[in-house]
């Protein structure tokens, strides 16, 4: 009996061995073609080479949603429209007293307003909805802190009087902090986040363009996170090389700050991959010399090499060109126990692949904080027709709302939906 069981674990260790060998031959073979394996915080990626297939641009087209269709989430959720008919509804702020803000805006023909939704008996049901401020700069970012109203718009970091119940701004805004605006690629969002304890803000800043092509001069303060005090003195880069860094939240195990990446393009299908990833201070995330560590981009290669050196691997790939721009780690218990302190990806799609990816919410599952598995998909039926690039809606910002369930931006759809779990 003790030799069979002695020669089972030598089955074992044999197999286990042969399987580790084939791994490490695998990825050799893989790195001789000129692909690269990456450990990220849910295992090895490989990536291939530039330029492994041709750069090929693909955008959507929007038609309306059918009547009574929705998008579709996993068995045990149902999904209802919280909102429709608004112009762009990019991004959304729930306020301390459940008021629900939403920040109306787009690249073009922006509506440059915020509106307010609120539960007047609490029933669930938003009975009131008003134009809470409106003649802004294409806003993205609030933010409720000590009595101010925080606007991001795209040039500047705007602060209002604010008294808790008031349905519409109506003192004179001063602005705090300037910020860079316009772009070659026109990544205007500046999104806001506020510290635990209200001492810090940390705004969000785009590139000016795909990979530095106009020069780092015009990437000045743009690709990084800041953190400021609240009324805007003692500026930082808190984080930095990240290209366009749109969604921000709190990892509510750990607090640690992790934000939703939209990575670079003209590489190819496959490359680079979008990310979500905790945000270390004084961190450098590669662009644009690099990615996924130490990878040089082969449009800057040699440049900056002390900076590919220290450049962090994010933590959690979401595929390429998925234009990743929204994160929300949920932090309440009406989902299910697997759905707890785990985070919600938005993923707007691409325009850069020859098939469309991306269009959907993600969910990646965490575990003590750390992320525990690949992500998977939670919300579809946001494509209508993928070979002629016809969609329904663009899913952006995620948000959990007080009561547990989870409010999806569709800027394009122009409606909010809300994902509640079955009881």
């Amino acid at each position: 009996m003790k030799r069979i069981f002695l020669l089972s674990l030598v089955s074992v260790f044999t197999l286990y061995s042969c399987k580790e060998k084939l791994n490490k031959e695998e990825k050799e073979q893989a790195n001789a073609k000129g692909s690269t394996t990456v450990t990220t915080a849910i295992g090895d990626i490989t990536l291939p080479p530039p330029y492994e297939t041709k750069s090929v641009t693909k955008r959507n087209s929007i038609t309306e949603w059918p009547e009574g269709q929705t998008p579709k989430a996993p068995s045990g959720f149902t999904v209802t429209k919280f909102a429709g008919n608004l112009k762009n509804p990019r991004n959304t702020y729930i306020g301390p007293n459940n008021d629900v803000f939403v920040a109306e805006s787009g690249t073009r023909n922006s509506a440059d307003r915020i509106t307010i939704f609120r539960d007047n008996d609490k029933d669930g049901i938003f009975e009131t909805h008003n134009v809470f401020v409106e003649n802004l700069n294409q806003p993205y970012g609030m933010l409720i802190l000590s009595n101010y109203f925080y606007v991001a718009n795209t040039d500047g970091l705007y602060r209002y009087p604010y008294k808790e119940g008031i349905l519409k701004l109506e003192g004179k805004a001063e602005k705090i902090a300037e910020l860079p605006a316009g772009g070659y690629n026109n990544h205007w969002t500046r999104n806001l986040i506020a510290s635990k304890d209200g001492s810090k803000i940390y705004i969000s800043v785009g590139s000016a363009s795909n990979n530095a092509e106009h020069g780092m001069d015009e990437e000045k303060r743009r690709a990084n996170i800041l953190e400021i005090n609240p009324d805007g003195t003692g500026e930082v880069i808190y984080a930095n090389g990240l290209r366009n860094p749109v969604g921000m939240d709190w990892n509510s195990a750990t607090g640690e700050l992790w934000t939703a990446v939209n990575e670079r393009d003209d590489l190819g299908d496959n490359l680079v991959p979008d990310y979500i990833t905790s945000v270390k201070k004084g961190g450098f995330y590669g662009w644009p010399y690099s990615y996924f560590g130490q990878i040089e981009d082969p449009r800057m290669k040699g440049v900056r090499k002390d900076l590919v050196e220290k450049a962090i691997v994010p933590d959690v790939p979401v595929g390429s060109h998925t234009a990743s721009l929204g994160i929300a780690f949920y932090d309440k218990d009406a989902f299910p126990e697997k759905y707890k302190n785990g985070a919600f990806v938005g993923q707007h799609g691409s325009w850069n692949r020859s098939v469309l990816s991306g269009y959907k919410v993600l969910f990646v599952p965490f575990k003590n904080g750390k992320p525990a598995g690949k992500p998977e998909d939670f919300l579809t039926g946001f494509i209508n027709d993928k070979e002629d690039a016809e969609a329904y809606g663009r899913p952006v910002d995620i948000t959990v709302m007080n009561d547990g369930s989870l409010l999806v931006n569709d800027d394009s759809g122009n409606t909010i939906w809300k994902v509640t779990a079955d009881k």
